[in-house]
């Protein structure tokens, strides 16, 4: 397979885009192994697109992620720069000094309780300083800790108190050319922060960052059989952006020809409290999304925000998640999983698409920016074919935006890639009887593939569509949040839901069980324990097991404090076992899109109106980081020139 994989490398700058692709490795490591109890599914997705096999000196095969990855000083917490699969504690330079020598070490700071137990669960440090994995899975990768260990261990799902950068539970380990630090500026304090856009610019222009970068670029690139580009996650909302537009320079005049697919990410929302770092995140949002398109052949914005400039916006939702927006831990596990997914067309083993060719599809008329949406989990139910499914959401667009860019209602798309992973090959189409009409066009069709292609030309017609339909689902194993709704199985489909993510509602007695309705979406494993409960609240009648009148009423714990409502019909007892089996959400049906749409000229526009309405001379100290008023000015034209590409144009018919 290597020698027919189309390698892509991987760029991220910046501590959010770190936080997304933790969990974009954790995910693509997930995936390499097979859950307990999983059947076998095609392979559809290409590891070898974004791994890289090696080796170390004692001969231990590796598979680590083809990625540069740039931080700031005090951003690895105990994961150390070099990583854990190379070191050797047998290969110290020489030292020729022969005199009295004093050692000075730094102490090392404690792994967290999630990352002493995942090594664990991997393997053992030797005696000779020497890391000793366990055996590859069908030859790939490190044992995925889930087929270890099933149910999942608690000790693998890191509590969220102590996940402070994404350092804190990356699964996957990297290779020592991966992880590059910024010493120049800090993660933490109020000093020596990455502030600005031209603070960024300034460090490619230095030549010790620059040679840096590129020696890593040539190491991972010259590996290469055929590299078809880079993916960059970058930080649009500080001084990254400016690191961003430099890298992007660079891949392009050396690396003419390859697809250059840039991701601007911007953490959750923000307050008008703090308004220096609102007026710096809209200027390095402007200027980063202006020289980064210059540079790369597609350029979108994700974030879970409700737009780009200074007013803010509440974030987006999902009918199927309890998330935390202000969380970097919540809010990039979903980024993650809409990359997962929107980036599957270039990393296909059969599909000819590549990187170029979907960055042309989608930029035609200098429409190099583009907007990304997902449903998280799409929602399908049990029993219920695909046709079924799309054929509920009628003509409401399926999938909830993610590029800040506001509602797409009203607007026009020109151009779509759509992507539908998690559905098995038994649902893709509608299982008719012998003699029975289909009920919609959908019903008619003979493939999944038609089903999809069918239903996105129903939905927006005349716009050139690409779509690709995998069986294969989403892994959500931990270190994934547990922010799941508690209507999902472990599949990721929807049981008792009295929402199907249409709108529609579900007959109100349509699921009737004497159980007690205790909210289990954060409980991470199968449990099966007993508790004695006592009633509080409503006395029981002299009737035997029959609860007297209606209304809510409560059982207590003696063990946890918790009070929980009884459902209506429950049996009423003074003290008894409860015993119930709850199961994690270790795979998730994932439907995306990326599109080229008009509803970028109304984004675009503002962010321009914004940016001109302020007076610049406020924000000296911005100014002073590099950045010149005439470069402000450039940038409101360009926004402008941008926003006019996505003004009444035409689209491509298919």
């Amino acid at each position: 397979m290597a020698g027919a994989a189309r390698e892509v490398l991987t760029l991220q700058l910046g501590h959010f885009a770190g936080f997304v692709g933790a969990h974009w490795w954790n995910q693509q490591d997930a995936a390499l192994g097979r859950l307990a109890g999983d059947k076998e599914l095609p392979g559809e997705l290409c590891p070898d697109v974004l791994y890289r096999a090696g080796q170390t000196l004692q001969g231990q095969e590796t598979y680590t992620p083809r990625l540069i990855l740039m931080d700031l000083k005090g951003s690895l917490s105990s994961l150390k720069q070099e990583g854990g699969l190379y070191q050797d504690k047998h290969l110290d330079a020489a030292i020729a000094w022969q005199g009295k020598l004093t050692t000075h070490k730094e102490e090392l700071q404690a792994k967290n309780p999630f990352l002493q137990n995942l090594l664990s669960a991997e393997g053992v440090m030797s005696s000779d300083g020497v890391w000793r994995v366990q055996a590859f899975p069908n030859g790939k990768g490190l044992p995925s800790f889930t087929k270890a260990f099933s149910p999942t261990p608690k000790s693998l799902i890191p509590p969220e108190g102590s996940i402070k950068v994404w350092s804190d539970f990356i699964h996957v380990q990297l290779h020592p050319r991966s992880i590059c630090i910024i010493q120049k500026y800090n993660h933490d304090g109020e000093a020596g922060r990455l502030e600005g856009f031209g603070q960024g610019e300034s460090l490619l222009r230095d030549p010790t960052y620059l040679e840096e970068l590129e020696d890593r670029l040539h190491f991972y690139v010259e590996e290469c059989d055929y590299l078809q580009g880079f993916q960059v996650l970058c930080d649009l909302h500080d001084g990254f952006s400016g690191l961003g537009a430099k890298a992007t320079e660079l891949l392009q005049d050396e690396y003419a020809g390859r697809g250059i697919l840039t991701w601007g990410l911007l953490p959750g929302p923000y307050t008008l409290g703090e308004p220096q770092k609102n007026f710096y995140r809209l200027f390095n949002t402007a200027l980063g999304l202006v020289n980064i398109a210059a540079h790369s052949s597609l350029v979108c914005p994700l974030s879970l925000g409700g737009g780009l400039g200074l007013r803010p916006e509440p974030p987006v939702t999902f009918p199927h998640l309890r998330y935390d927006v202000t969380l970097p831990y919540h809010s990039s596990a979903l980024l993650a999983t809409a990359l997962d997914t929107i980036t599957v067309p270039y990393r296909l083993c059969s599909s000819q698409i590549s990187m170029v060719h979907l960055a042309d599809m989608l930029s035609f008329s200098g429409r190099k920016v583009v907007t990304a949406g997902a449903s998280i989990p799409f929602p399908v139910a049990p029993g219920h074919s695909l046709p079924d499914t799309l054929a509920q959401f009628g003509g409401i667009i399926p999938w909830t935006p993610l590029s800040a860019c506001g509602e797409p209602s009203g607007t026009r798309c020109y151009a779509q890639s759509v992507v539908l992973r998690g559905v098995d090959k038994t649902r893709q189409i509608s299982q008719l009887s012998p003699g029975t009409s289909p009920s919609s066009p959908l019903h008619a069709c003979t493939s999944g593939e038609e089903v999809l292609a069918q239903y996105l030309q129903q939905l927006q017609p005349g716009v050139l569509s690409s779509s690709q339909l995998l069986q294969s689902p989403c892994r959500v194993v931990p270190p994934y949040p547990r922010f799941f709704s508690s209507r999902l199985n472990q599949q990721g489909l929807i049981l008792d839901s009295t929402h199907n993510g249409t709108g529609k509602k579900t007959p109100k007695d349509a699921h009737q069980h004497n159980v007690v309705p205790f909210n289990l979406r954060l409980c991470p494993i199968r449990m099966n324990f007993s508790i004695p409960w006592v009633v509080r609240g409503k006395q029981p009648s002299t009737r035997k097991g029959a609860q007297s009148g209606t209304g809510p009423s409560l059982i207590h714990s003696r063990k946890s404090g918790l009070f929980l409502p009884l459902r209506k019909g429950a049996v009423w007892l003074s003290s008894f076992s409860l015993h119930f089996s709850v199961t994690a959400v270790e795979t998730i049906p994932v439907l995306t899109t990326l599109c080229s749409s008009s509803l970028l000229h109304r984004a675009l526009s503002r962010l321009a109106g914004e940016l001109a309405n302020l007076d610049l001379r406020r924000w000296a100290s911005f100014l002073a980081a590099g950045v010149e008023q005439d470069d402000m000015e450039e940038t409101i034209q360009e926004l402008h020139n941008l926003a006019q590409c996505y003004k009444n144009g035409d689209s491509l018919i298919n």
